[in-house]
């Protein structure tokens, strides 16, 4: 029988270890969140989409129903926002339909689910932060399925937490962070957005979340970025200054770098539910960076 383990240090948390899968696994938070979740003691199935493909349901059903998890942990997502405005169906069969599948699969086995969704479902237009209580309105494709991602959760799964997270950035795999780092090893000057603002989100803060959510059953949505906010420009400013790149960056507009999907230019979130639900805040983005910087090639 799969059953978390109650240590009397929880302190009111049920703290636990147990059976987990994690989908997207060999992505930047995936990848973060296996290896989080291995040290501190949980037995950890990681899935990469070659392993596990989530738009076939009874491949999805026949894994869960084989490991029996006590949670799930669903971040295998569509992710291409530029390419999923021309690969429509593509982004709705793996962010919808694939996360209906996985949701389906583990209210069978009786097990958590975690579906990290996006500021994406928002469509910018507020004056202030983003609460968990504000309706979704997203205005691209890949904003459009994760919001029908998080639909799916509602309808097929009594025991689910939404994590919604944006900027998110890490040791692994491709991110704003690690870019600016390359181009300024290339370029003395870069133009970068300024009329966008937004939630900066490192990897490790996001995955400690999670983890800290799934071993409580105070369900539902949530907001899960770093505390604070800033514009892509005063991102980048901040990753060069703690970095002490000598480099010139100007601010531009969106508009005068064109794409094909629609960013919002308001994505800030407020941490309402972690806060109602007596969580503590995600600390600030300039102190998460800044350690993420420290150990950063």
């Amino acid at each position: 029988m799969n059953t978390w383990i109650i240590t009397k240090s929880s302190m009111g948390r049920r703290a636990m270890s147990g059976k987990v899968i994690v989908t997207g696994g060999r992505g930047q938070l995936g990848t973060e969140l296996t290896r989080m979740l291995e040290n501190k003691g949980f037995d950890t199935y990681s899935f990469g989409h070659r392993a596990l493909d989530i738009t076939n349901l009874n491949q999805v059903r026949e894994t869960v129903q084989e490991i029996k998890p006590d949670a799930v942990c669903h971040g295998a997502a569509y992710t291409a926002v530029d390419q999923a405005e021309t690969d429509r169906d593509n982004a709705f069969l793996v962010n919808a339909i694939g996360t209906r599948n996985v949701a389906i699969a583990a209210e069978e086995a009786d097990a958590k689910l975690v579906y990290v969704s996006t500021d994406y479902v928002f469509n910018g237009e507020k004056a202030g932060a983003y609460s968990e209580f504000d309706f979704p309105s997203p205005l691209g494709v890949y904003g459009q399925s994760k919001y029908a991602g998080e639909q799916f959760v509602r309808d097929f799964h009594s025991k689910f937490f939404i994590a919604r997270t944006s900027w998110v950035y890490g040791p692994y795999g491709g991110n704003f962070v690690k870019t600016m780092l390359r181009l300024a090893k290339d370029h003395d000057k870069l133009k970068v957005v300024n009329d966008q603002k937004g939630c900066p989100t490192y990897t490790k803060d996001l995955a400690e979340k999670i983890v800290e959510l799934i071993q409580t059953d105070k369900y539902g949505t949530y907001h899960v970025s770093n505390s604070g906010s800033c514009t892509w420009y005063e991102f980048a400013k901040a990753i060069f200054d703690i970095k002490k790149i000598d480099i010139r960056i100007d601010p531009c507009t969106t508009e005068e770098f064109p794409r094909p999907a629609k960013r919002p230019k308001n994505s800030v979130f407020e941490h309402m539910a972690l806060r109602l639900n007596g969580f503590d805040d995600v600390r600030h983005w300039k102190a998460a960076l800044e350690a993420f910087l420290q150990v950063a090639e």
